[in-house]
Protein backbone atom coordinates (compact mmCIF):
# COMPACT_ATOMS: atom_id res chain seq x y z
CA UNK A 1 0.00 0.00 0.00
CA UNK A 2 1.00 3.36 -0.95
CA UNK A 3 1.49 5.56 2.12
CA UNK A 4 2.43 8.76 0.30
CA UNK A 5 -1.47 9.94 -0.20
CA UNK A 6 -1.29 9.98 3.49
CA UNK A 7 2.09 11.18 4.34
CA UNK A 8 0.16 14.36 2.17
CA UNK A 9 -2.45 14.55 4.12
CA UNK A 10 -0.37 14.94 7.28
CA UNK A 11 1.38 17.49 5.62
CA UNK A 12 -1.01 19.19 4.55
CA UNK A 13 -2.90 19.49 7.48
CA UNK A 14 0.46 20.54 9.75
CA UNK A 15 0.83 23.60 7.17
CA UNK A 16 -2.98 24.19 8.07
CA UNK A 17 -2.76 24.03 12.26
CA UNK A 18 -3.32 27.04 15.05
CA UNK A 19 -0.44 26.84 16.96
CA UNK A 20 -0.23 30.72 17.65
CA UNK A 21 0.71 30.39 21.61
CA UNK A 22 3.54 27.57 21.05
CA UNK A 23 3.95 27.55 17.03
CA UNK A 24 4.44 24.39 17.22
CA UNK A 25 2.14 23.07 14.51
CA UNK A 26 1.15 19.79 14.44
CA UNK A 27 -0.94 17.75 10.87
CA UNK A 28 -1.83 14.02 11.44
CA UNK A 29 -3.89 11.83 8.95
CA UNK A 30 -5.69 8.50 10.06
CA UNK A 31 -6.36 5.63 7.39
CA UNK A 32 -9.34 3.06 7.41
CA UNK A 33 -9.23 -0.34 6.57
CA UNK A 34 -11.39 0.70 2.86
CA UNK A 35 -8.40 3.50 1.88
CA UNK A 36 -10.33 6.61 2.95
CA UNK A 37 -8.20 9.14 4.56
CA UNK A 38 -9.35 11.61 7.61
CA UNK A 39 -6.95 14.22 8.40
CA UNK A 40 -6.69 16.89 11.31
CA UNK A 41 -4.63 19.52 12.43
CA UNK A 42 -3.51 20.81 16.23
CA UNK A 43 -5.62 23.78 17.07
CA UNK A 44 -4.67 25.75 20.49
CA UNK A 45 -6.90 28.38 22.36
CA UNK A 46 -5.98 31.19 24.45
CA UNK A 47 -7.36 29.03 27.85
CA UNK A 48 -4.71 26.59 27.76
CA UNK A 49 -4.65 23.65 27.61
CA UNK A 50 -8.33 23.90 26.52
CA UNK A 51 -6.85 23.34 22.57
CA UNK A 52 -7.42 20.09 20.78
CA UNK A 53 -4.48 17.31 19.20
CA UNK A 54 -4.03 16.64 15.36
CA UNK A 55 -4.62 12.93 15.99
CA UNK A 56 -7.77 14.17 17.71
CA UNK A 57 -9.20 16.36 14.57
CA UNK A 58 -8.41 13.64 12.96
CA UNK A 59 -10.24 10.95 14.68
CA UNK A 60 -13.20 13.01 15.08
CA UNK A 61 -13.49 13.28 11.34
CA UNK A 62 -12.90 9.69 10.77
CA UNK A 63 -15.82 8.90 13.37
CA UNK A 64 -17.93 11.17 11.86
CA UNK A 65 -17.88 9.93 8.27
CA UNK A 66 -18.72 6.76 9.89
CA UNK A 67 -15.03 4.96 10.29
CA UNK A 68 -14.81 2.60 12.89
CA UNK A 69 -11.18 0.88 12.41
CA UNK A 70 -7.37 2.69 12.11
CA UNK A 71 -5.39 1.12 9.78
CA UNK A 72 -1.85 3.08 9.65
CA UNK A 73 -1.87 6.69 11.32
CA UNK A 74 1.48 9.57 10.33
CA UNK A 75 1.61 12.47 12.07
CA UNK A 76 3.70 15.21 10.66
CA UNK A 77 5.55 17.63 13.40
CA UNK A 78 8.35 20.41 13.18
CA UNK A 79 11.27 20.57 15.05
CA UNK A 80 15.10 18.15 15.06
CA UNK A 81 13.10 15.37 16.67
CA UNK A 82 10.23 13.30 15.39
CA UNK A 83 6.82 14.33 16.90
CA UNK A 84 4.98 11.44 18.37
CA UNK A 85 1.84 11.50 19.33
CA UNK A 86 0.89 13.06 22.86
CA UNK A 87 -0.32 9.87 25.91
CA UNK A 88 -3.79 10.93 25.67
CA UNK A 89 -3.67 10.39 21.46
CA UNK A 90 -1.81 7.52 21.84
CA UNK A 91 -4.82 5.79 24.07
CA UNK A 92 -7.60 7.77 21.41
CA UNK A 93 -5.85 5.68 18.30
CA UNK A 94 -5.77 2.66 20.61
CA UNK A 95 -9.75 3.22 20.48
CA UNK A 96 -9.66 2.32 17.10
CA UNK A 97 -5.79 0.85 16.22
CA UNK A 98 -4.87 -3.00 17.12
CA UNK A 99 -1.11 -3.04 18.81
CA UNK A 100 0.06 -3.85 15.20
CA UNK A 101 -1.05 -0.42 13.65
CA UNK A 102 1.72 1.26 12.38
CA UNK A 103 2.27 5.33 13.44
CA UNK A 104 4.45 7.01 11.39
CA UNK A 105 6.20 10.23 12.28
CA UNK A 106 7.43 12.82 9.61
CA UNK A 107 8.55 16.20 8.79
CA UNK A 108 7.18 19.01 7.20
CA UNK A 109 8.69 18.07 4.23
CA UNK A 110 7.08 14.23 4.18
CA UNK A 111 10.47 12.75 5.11
CA UNK A 112 10.03 9.72 7.48
CA UNK A 113 11.27 10.25 10.99
CA UNK A 114 10.25 7.42 12.60
CA UNK A 115 8.19 4.32 12.55
CA UNK A 116 6.56 2.48 15.33
CA UNK A 117 3.53 0.21 16.16
CA UNK A 118 1.13 1.30 18.36
CA UNK A 119 2.48 -1.35 21.01
CA UNK A 120 5.77 0.49 20.80
CA UNK A 121 4.13 3.76 21.41
CA UNK A 122 1.79 2.71 24.29
CA UNK A 123 2.53 -0.85 25.97
CA UNK A 124 0.30 -2.90 27.90
CA UNK A 125 -2.08 -0.61 26.65
CA UNK A 126 -6.17 -0.87 27.76
CA UNK A 127 -8.41 -0.87 24.82
CA UNK A 128 -11.91 -1.59 24.12
CA UNK A 129 -11.49 -5.33 24.51
CA UNK A 130 -10.67 -5.13 27.68
CA UNK A 131 -13.85 -4.31 28.47
CA UNK A 132 -15.80 -7.10 26.71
Amino acid sequence: MDIKPLVQSAVDAYGRAYAPYSRFQVGAAVETDDGRIFAGCNVENAAYPEGTCAEAGAIAAMVMAGGRHIRRVVVCGGGDAACTPCGGCRQKIREFGAPQTPVTMVSPSGTVRLVRTLAELLPDSFGPDNLR
